[in-house]
């Protein structure tokens, strides 16, 4: 598995270690998510991910676009930077949908799994340097920059999880 997927696997499980499913389905407050909710848009990332990578191979060419010069400046700050601006709405598609609190945890990893897997066919298909999917918001990215873009969305949702079972 690459780094950046094991790394968020292996932060996922820390900060959800032990949680209880009432815990996992606690709100913070009203209008948040609960973990689970939060690993459920996590899963729905990877998921979204999955299948715009699965038409490229379908198609048997890359179907990301050129990026244009804004959204290389805002994929920068996310995928190099690291940074992730705070309070951003969710795309429609990426927010859950109510999937168990018991289930959720198999689900990530299988899902993270499966978007290695996939991210690794099509690097070996496509090349290193192809833009084979758009994100919806950032534009066209690089297999490693699928990576790391996960990598730096995932460690964001779990840091609300850790500060979630502080205050709990």
């Amino acid at each position: 598995m690459n780094p950046y997927f094991q790394r968020l696997q292996d932060a996922i499980e820390s900060a959800t270690r032990n949680m209880t499913v009432a815990e996992l389905s606690r709100c913070p407050a009203e209008g948040k998510w609960s973990a689970a909710e939060i690993l459920e848009h996590l899963s729905l990332t990877y998921t979204g991910t999955v299948k715009n990578l699965e038409r490229s191979l379908a198609a048997g060419r890359p179907l990301g676009g050129a990026p244009t010069l804004m959204q290389r400046f805002v994929s920068s700050l996310v995928v190099d930077f690291g940074y992730l601006p705070k309070e951003r709405k969710s795309p429609e598609a990426a927010k859950p949908k109510g999937m168990p609190a018991e289930n959720i945890l198999g689900e990530i990893n299988n899902r993270i799994a499966q978007l290695d897997d996939l991210i690794q066919q099509c690097e070996s298909k496509f090349g290193k340097r192809s833009c084979v999917a758009n994100h919806p918001i950032l534009g066209p990215f690089t297999m490693q920059q699928w990576r790391k873009f996960h990598w730096v969305h995932g460690r964001h949702h779990v840091k609300q999880i850790e500060r979630m079972r502080k205050t709990s």
